[in-house]
């Protein structure tokens, strides 16, 4: 177990009151002593703060006079009282606040600091917050079963808004230490994850589309939605609010403009979503191409909040459903289910197919829209030749893969039928088969 950390200066001492906790700088003017708190627990950034009161308590008497007079009024100038209910109104009309490509990122950093405010209390000034708050908050949302990247977004946000809102409290910002974030690994244990459709599963769901005992809201609408999420590889809203004017028929190819990284796409039209689109033209009733699931996609709550995006995520799920794909998993640690197959597989599944035709990542890139973790999920794979060449190269030996051994039995198989005098119409067949 360490101990409580502490560190002679020239002058004072910069000393911890408790292991891990929060540093603080002791020294004496004129044989009294005083403290003052560094607001950090970094040992690095605690001396550095330190030193910034030396030059004062160095001084001659009447100048650590005057100059605790001027460092009061710094601080006090730089810790103007702002409450924590009333931060937020300040931050977003603030310069450096954050710009989010999004609205709904717009509004998940309010909803991250209305979290924050429930945990602390709404009348604490923003001075208030220490990096003991910090924590404690950071362990608070651990223990609500979120997701780790989940956690670390909230996090970020809120460092953020302090970030922002430097000039309301003294010292450094109480969410800037690592620490606060949770670590990837804490999940490493978990198996279950976002799956790709294969090929099959994918032409599974175009016969769920096609078949008329399969009932569903708009299901002409929900059946161009598939088809643009399958060969664009692009992300539901977008899929969904795909309007006429971005569909170039002429030169068979959809611009997209995605909503969540504002990044413009352009992608040719295949075959078969050619198809399903010039369909479509048979119900063109205004700019969306699927003009019902775009005005659900839409509808408002009373009270102004976007709920329509759950409602067609529910008709989407209906056709998972119906293929009988397992769409939610449970998953220890987490509070809510894990979706494993979703209207989002589909972009997973481009990039798979991509990469398994040898597509250049760049090119996928160009589609997709960005350089995503779903991208490099599929392109930081090297390939079992790439591999077994490194080990022959290593080992002197030539390895046989798992492809090399069944091709290696089929011979042995073929070989073993040749050697048999009278083959029976059944072991012809077989040979056959194998031969092919």
């Amino acid at each position: 177990m360490g101990k409580k950390i502490k560190i002679k200066l020239e002058t004072g001492t910069v000393y911890q009151k408790k292991e891990g906790g929060t540093y603080y700088y002791r020294y004496q003017v004129n044989s009294e002593r005083k403290c003052v708190s560094l607001k950090t627990t970094n040992q690095e950034d605690a001396l550095k703060e330190a030193r910034k009161y030396l030059p004062i308590v160095q001084a001659t008497t009447a100048e650590v006079i005057s100059a605790h007079v001027k460092v009061a009024r710094e601080l006090e100038k730089q810790a103007k009282k702002l409450r924590l209910k009333d931060a937020f109104a300040v931050y977003e009309k603030h310069p450096n606040r954050a710009m989010p490509a999004t609205r709904h990122e717009e509004i998940s950093y309010e909803k991250t600091f209305e979290e924050f405010i429930r945990f602390y209390g709404p009348d604490h000034l923003i001075s208030d917050v220490t990096p003991e708050v910090a924590e404690q908050f950071s362990r608070h949302l651990k223990e609500t079963k979120i997701a780790v990247n989940t956690h670390n977004r909230k996090m970020r946000r809120i460092r953020k808004i302090f970030t922002t809102l430097k000039e309301y409290y003294p010292g450094q910002n109480p969410f800037v230490s690592t620490n606060l974030q949770r670590k990837v690994r804490e999940e490493q244990g978990t198996t279950v994850r976002r799956l790709a459709f294969t090929q099959e599963q994918e032409e599974t769901l175009r016969q769920v589309l096609d078949d008329p005992k399969f009932k569903i809201i708009n299901k002409q609408e929900i059946k161009v939605i598939y088809y643009i999420g399958m060969y664009t590889g692009q992300r539901l809203k977008d899929c969904v609010l795909l309007q006429w004017q971005n569909v170039d028929f002429e030169h068979n190819r959809i611009s997209v403009k995605q909503f969540k990284t504002g990044k413009e796409v352009v992608i040719p039209i295949a075959a078969p979503l050619r198809t399903v689109l010039q369909d479509a033209l048979d119900w063109k009733e205004n700019s969306y191409v699927s003009p019902k699931e775009a005005a659900r996609y839409m509808t408002k709550a009373p009270n102004g909040k976007v709920v329509g995006d759950n409602y067609v995520n529910i008709d989407i799920m209906r056709v998972i459903k119906h293929a009988g794909f397992e769409h939610n998993v449970e998953v220890p640690g987490r509070k809510r289910k894990m979706t494993v197959y979703g209207f989002h597989s589909l972009r997973h599944s481009f990039a798979t197919f991509c990469a398994n035709a040898g597509v250049p990542k760049a090119v996928v890139v160009s589609i997709l829209g960005a350089d995503s973790e779903i991208i490099d999920q599929f392109y930081t794979h090297v390939g079992e030749d790439a591999q077994i060449k490194a080990l022959e190269a290593i080992t002197g030996k030539a390895v046989v893969s798992r492809e090399g051994k069944a091709e290696k039995k089929i011979q042995q198989i073929l070989a073993y039928l040749d050697s048999l005098d009278n083959l029976s119409p059944e072991l012809h067949q077989i040979r056959s088969i194998l031969s092919k």
